[in-house]
């Protein structure tokens, strides 16, 4: 049935994107349950095909059926895939080799289900900390859930969101979350406790109430942390926890937000991603094929390449940050 399947693509959103820990391949993940498997030094190399033909995947498998890959991240061994209720680890060997369409989990961890739901939490964002082989999982039951790799087990649970957790960021013993409830939330990952609660929308430059209070991305360093979704993206002093600029952007909603090197790297409901100096300035506009984007992920090494999507069955390439070179297929 190609047709259908063409009609699906049409509505495609690619919803999270990694590296392989070597930095060779490039895998994203759809709303669809397919993760595609891009060989870099291929998508980067001469091209053989039609001028107007994009460059589609080596290969893809489904991890799950008709249920969306809501996030996905690289450990050195595995591939991790979250989605409702579970999440998996796929063979790196496999994944990047032409089994990968037979491929099945080598391992699972289930989120625990609340009792008075029907539904299990969705696993929206992961981050993982090399150093002691957590993962940390922020979930739809508004709850981060600490899971040691080594053996799938759940050490513990951080709670205090009110609403659903949007996304993570982690540096060293320090972990940050962003939520539908529009709070932004540090934790001291070797105390276990909340240690500072932010809340962006409560300030009224910040605030878009049209746009809603949730928080959609954030980032940080020891002097800096970044975050917007409704509220406007801003940047705030981690010392004083006081908002030092409030990025004005055309957007209906910011969904990604980075801190990279000297710069600020944004994305969401806005035709193009924005690359930012800390007090505003642009720095570079870069268009990109979905008019929402969900995810960038970018790397240094073996090649540089920074990767864009979202609500699109396209994705797009920067090897130098500051343009589009090419736009790949996702399936």
């Amino acid at each position: 049935m190609p047709g259908h399947a063409n009609q699906k693509l049409f509505y495609n959103t690619v919803l999270c994107q990694t590296f392989s820990p070597n930095g060779s391949h490039l895998l994203a993940g759809n709303i669809y349950g397919d993760v595609s498997v891009f060989d870099l030094s291929k998508v980067l190399g001469p091209y053989q095909g039609e001028e107007n033909n994009l460059r589609g995947p080596n290969y893809h498998f489904t991890a799950y059926p008709d249920q969306h890959v809501e996030s996905i991240i690289a450990t050195d061994n595995f591939l991790v895939t979250g989605t409702s209720g579970e999440i998996s680890g796929w063979d790196w060997k496999i994944v990047t080799s032409n089994k990968a369409p037979k491929m099945k989990a080598s391992w699972t961890v289930q989120i625990p289900s609340n009792k008075d739901s029907y539904e299990k939490p969705d696993v929206n964002y992961m981050v993982y900390s090399k150093e002691n082989h957590m993962l940390y999982a922020g979930c739809g039951d508004n709850n981060i859930y600490v899971i040691n790799l080594d053996n799938g087990k759940i050490l513990q649970t951080l709670d205090g969101h009110k609403d659903y957790i949007h996304c993570l960021a982690l540096m060293g013993n320090q972990l940050a979350s962003g939520a539908e409830d529009g709070t932004v939330r540090l934790w001291d990952l070797r105390k276990k406790e909340n240690t500072n609660v932010l809340q962006p929308h409560a300030i009224e430059k910040i605030a878009r109430p049209r746009l809603g209070k949730w928080i959609g991305a954030l980032d940080f360093t020891e002097d800096w942390l970044l975050c917007g979704g409704g509220p406007k993206l801003s940047l705030w002093h981690m010392r004083t926890m006081e908002a030092a600029t409030v990025f004005d952007l055309p957007d209906q909603g910011i969904h990604v937000a980075d801190i990279y090197e000297e710069r600020i790297i944004t994305g969401g409901s806005m035709s193009h991603v924005h690359h930012l100096t800390y007090q505003g300035d642009t720095l570079a506009e870069v268009p990109t094929s979905s008019n929402t984007i969900y995810n960038i992920i970018y790397q240094e090494k073996p090649q540089k390449i920074l990767s864009i999507a979202g609500t699109s069955n396209k994705i797009d390439i920067c090897t130098n940050f500051n343009y589009r070179e090419m736009t790949l297929k996702f399936a």
